[in-house]
């Protein structure tokens, strides 16, 4: 059986470009960024829901009730799948998922996005 990886909240998924001096998308990293890998980039393939929002229109009279079994809404991701993102090397997680290594970032991290 084949298993899902599923990323949660505000983060993505980002297969890791290995560093260089400019990037495959072409932005150029100068060394003060490359040094201690500060600054990393990868392409985006997976995506959280973003953060999500309490329903507070269901909560005003009783704020502690809190019901379970409704739709979640969530402040949209600006990242895509497909986007080419540079980020804070400091705030991502690493992690390997079928012997392939990955990076997980929460979107506050991303500096930039190629689309």
């Amino acid at each position: 059986m084949k298993k899902e990886l599923i990323v949660v909240g505000d983060r993505v998924l980002i297969r890791v470009e290995d560093g260089e001096e400019r990037t495959k998308v072409g932005l150029y990293l100068p060394a003060t960024a490359m040094e201690g890998q500060q600054v990393q980039g990868g392409t985006i393939v997976a995506t959280g829901p973003g953060t999500p929002l309490p329903a507070v229109e269901d909560h005003l009279e009783e704020p502690w009730r809190i019901t379970s079994g409704r739709d979640m809404r969530h402040v949209p991701m600006q990242a895509r799948v497909g986007d080419y993102a540079l980020f804070f090397r400091k705030a991502a997680v690493e992690i390997t998922f079928d012997d392939e290594r990955f990076l997980v970032v929460p979107q506050a991290a991303i500096l930039t996005l190629a689309r």
